[in-house]
């Protein structure tokens, strides 16, 4: 059965691409947009295009600086049933309120159409090229589902239960609920219903600790959208032996089906439909709060990435092959609100992100994908300043905390600007005991507020672009070599 889903798949796959390849008149590139909890995916899409619409500040991003960029339109959804990202109610946010965008919540895709003068003597003589940017934006939940394709009931059960052991106590009435249950007993859906319940209000508690960078699978119980209350959405984890099977009509037995109902209508649906098709993907981490959250923090954020990037379908394919098949071939890591360090610490944020993808990397680039680290503000809402005090001068970041945010207990009220030093981050991450022990204390975190976006210029009544950090040279990396 596995197998025959795997040919459907395949096939389904070839279709689509035959379609969006051979497009000679304006070929498609699709960046998938995602990250961990946080990490500020709507805000990168939305500054991202209104710096491709609105020609903002791009010098990295080589068809720009050399004038062949000569425009860049918003055009009509290419996939009916997919949600259109809302662009333009993010940036009225932005630029007009000065608050951030909702969070990403579901799939949703947004088409920018990009025409160029080619960088080539020979591709000039046909006119200006032309290629159309789809952007998918997930929740990073729905990309640590995809590992479930290949685990059975049995081993997703002993994988959940050990991630809920190191959190006993936010696990408590999970477990709870676990010592009093019977998986051989009787499929009752009574059972199912407390258990599930348990079950969500356990992920809805890891999901909501402040150092927590990624949320657990099943990333829908948190967001099931038309789902909610289907028996695809309410199975749990039950302690069960590894090599047996359930016995029918055991509430064993009803989990187990019910877990395998969610693979199939829910994480299958997402792979073949969007993550297959991808060809360029960027993953926005806020390695800041991991920081902050000292070694569990980074612990959990290290293994959340090496998840994610097994996940992807990676690797180089010949021009027959790309026809056929997709395969992400450039992935950018970006460590998102370098803002909020002073610039002489970018160079470490890269650092330390790069530390944290070092090994999955290297997987990555085995099978002939491209992997990249950046340190990047898609918006930013700080600007450089220098504090000087005692004699001495201090590297720090001004900008308007949002209201209610606190430090050493003053409360700001949203309009009041303020210059910050953030301290200084580590050139490496500790990994002897005492060095882990000296960032468990917060030795090697910053002093971080939330800051409103930053007020827009105009000019002659036109609104300038979002002001950003690098991510021109995002747009580069990304896609830049198909523009040439």
């Amino acid at each position: 059965m596995e197998r025959l889903r795997r040919i459907e798949d395949g096939a389904r796959l070839a279709a689509v691409s035959v379609g969006e390849r051979v497009g000679v008149v304006a070929p498609t590139l699709r960046l998938g947009v995602t990250g961990l909890s946080r990490s500020g995916k709507t805000v990168f899409l939305a500054a991202l295009v209104h710096n491709l619409v609105h020609g903002g500040r791009l010098p990295m991003f080589a068809p720009y600086a050399e004038g062949r960029l000569a425009s860049a339109r918003l055009a009509p959804q290419p996939d009916d049933e997919v949600p259109r990202f809302p662009y333009e109610d993010h940036v009225r946010a932005l630029v007009e309120e000065r608050v951030w965008p909702a969070s990403t919540r579901r799939i949703a895709q947004l088409r920018v159409t990009i025409e160029y003068e080619s960088a080539r003597l020979f591709a000039r003589r046909f006119g200006p090229g032309r290629l159309h940017l789809d952007l998918v934006d997930y929740p990073g939940e729905w990309l640590l589902d995809l590992p479930l394709m290949t685990l059975s009931y049995a081993s997703w059960c002993r994988e959940a239960l050990g991630e809920a052991a190191r959190r006993p106590r936010k696990a408590a009435e999970l477990r709870t609920a676990l010592a009093a249950t019977d998986p051989v007993a009787s499929a009752r859906e009574a059972d199912a219903l407390a258990l599930a319940d348990a079950f969500t209000a356990y992920l809805r508690a890891a999901r909501a600790d402040p150092n927590a960078l990624a949320a657990l699978p099943p990333g829908r119980f948190l967001m099931p959208g038309d789902m909610e209350g289907s028996p695809a959405l309410t199975f749990a984890p039950l302690d069960v032996p590894a090599h047996k099977e359930a016995p029918a009509g055991s509430l064993w037995a009803m989990m187990e089906r019910r877990y395998e109902a969610y693979k199939t209508h829910l994480v299958r649906p997402f792979f073949h439909d969007h993550f297959a098709r991808l060809d360029r993907q960027i993953v926005l981490v806020d390695v800041l709060s991991a920081l902050n959250g000292g070694p569990r923090a980074l612990g959990e954020l290290r293994r959340a990435l090496s998840s994610v990037l097994a996940c992807f379908r990676t690797g180089r394919l010949s021009f027959l092959g790309s026809l056929v098949d997709r395969r992400i071939e450039r992935i950018l890591f970006a460590a998102t609100k370098a803002d909020h360090v002073h610039q002489r610490d970018h160079d470490r944020l890269e650092a330390i992100l790069g530390q944290l993808v070092a090994e999955a990397r290297a997987g990555a680039m085995v099978s002939g994908a491209q992997v990249d680290v950046a340190a990047m503000a898609a918006v930013r809402a700080t600007r450089e300043a220098t504090v000087t005090r005692g004699g001495e001068t201090w590297h720090a970041i001004a900008g308007t905390p949002l209201a209610g945010e606190r430090i050493d207990g003053r409360v700001f009220d949203g309009e009041a600007e303020v210059g910050l030093f953030p301290g200084d981050l580590p050139d490496e991450l500790p990994s002897d005991p005492a060095s882990q022990a000296e960032l468990a204390e917060g030795s090697y975190g910053v002093t971080t507020l939330r800051f409103r976006p930053g007020r827009i210029e105009r000019a002659n009544d036109v609104v300038l672009s979002l002001p950003h950090i690098r991510l021109d040279r995002a747009l580069q990396y990304l896609v830049g070599d198909r523009l040439q």
